[in-house]
């Protein structure tokens, strides 16, 4: 039996959430003398605290209650609250699987906690031989899991995560940044299984929405309540939660440019594989592709040299670059500068 509240930080169980003007009154109308606001402007007043505009119609899109949902600022707000609430600094442990995405230990480093490492094995999976004997720490509280994972572009098998919630006692946050261009189905069905797990999606890939900062969260009751409960007051600004709400009610232009990109992944993959100088262009459920090159610093120089900007990742995958995918016409560009790197190599190698 998952029990939420041994896990709460004391003085998080104590906290008096702060109260705003507009936790007390919540209306549209009225003479508004209540939060210290200038009366003049077109975004003189606080938003919504709560954005539950934006969560009523994330409610029907996700099936879920709105009392499930948590929006912040990104999903990093998601990530640093985790920490925030369930880990004492100094003492408590986070557990994550790399390679993977950088925010889980740098928000870690911030909250003082020490962030165990498990590396993913030959096929960018979860190695439950390694993992299941660490879930036993007492003092292990989180266990960040991106899915599909960032560099590595792949789904992680749902048995393995099934099987780390079985096997937990703590909370688990299954990060689905990417989630939008996979063919596996999102992870939020098993909300209802398992009172340990969090989902957490953004607004910045698939939506188009990476300037305006909207992430979200999808919990119990329970743990969203204790994430409103620690999170700033006004989290979200009232123009990204008017962002958000329009992109979210154009179903037509997501589903339009979602199938644009895996079509230009699919393509970009094609062209990538008939280049030399590429050696392996891995699986992806992602906006991007992991891709492994005969030397990626210096690819990966020569293409800043002409404008193009990729992720050199070979500090932490040897001569990989991750490559993000564009339009056509960008993506032509870089299969472009790439060949013609490779006519050069002979001077460069």
């Amino acid at each position: 039996m998952f029990e939420i509240t041994p896990l709460i930080r004391t003085n998080i169980r104590n906290l008096k959430a702060y109260s705003s003007a507009r936790d007390e009154f919540s209306g549209n109308e009225g003479v508004f003398l209540d939060a210290n606001e200038n009366p003049f402007g077109q975004w003189n007043r606080y938003p919504d605290p709560y954005q539950l505009k934006l969560k009523e119609i994330l409610s029907e899109l996700k099936g879920l209650a709105v009392n499930q949902l948590f929006v912040g600022n990104g999903s990093d707000e998601v990530i640093d609250l985790l920490f925030r609430i369930f880990c004492e600094p100094g003492k408590d442990k986070a557990l994550t699987f790399s390679p993977t995405y950088g925010m889980y230990s740098v928000s870690a480093a911030i909250n003082d906690i020490e962030l165990i490492q498990i590396p993913l094995n030959a096929e960018f999976d979860l190695d439950l031989e390694l993992t299941l004997p660490v879930l036993n720490d007492v003092n292990l509280k989180l266990i960040f899991i991106c899915s599909p994972n960032n560099p590595t572009g792949n789904s992680l098998s749902i048995k393995g995560i099934e099987t780390i919630l079985e096997s937990f006692n703590g909370i688990v946050l299954i990060d689905e940044a990417y989630i939008d261009f996979s063919s596996k189905s999102s992870l939020i069905g098993l909300l209802r299984t398992y009172p340990n797990l969090i989902v957490a999606q953004t607004m910045s890939k698939a939506r188009g929405l990476a300037a305006a900062r909207v992430g979200f969260a999808f919990a119990s009751e329970e743990i969203i309540q204790l994430m409103n409960k620690v999170k700033p007051p006004y989290n979200v600004s009232g123009l990204n939660q008017q962002q958000a709400i329009e992109a979210l009610l154009d179903q037509k232009r997501f589903d339009q440019e979602v199938k644009r990109l895996l079509m230009e992944r699919d393509n970009l993959i094609e062209a990538l594989e008939g280049i030399q100088l590429v050696k392996k262009v891995y699986p992806t459920d992602a906006n991007f592709v992991l891709v492994e090159v005969t030397d990626a610093n210096k690819i990966y120089s020569h293409l800043v040299e002409r404008k193009i900007i990729v992720r050199n990742r070979n500090s932490v995958i040897n001569n990989c670059l991750r490559i993000t995918v564009g339009s056509n016409e960008e993506n032509k560009r870089l299969i472009s500068e790439i060949k013609q790197i490779e006519n050069e190599k002979s001077t460069i190698y």
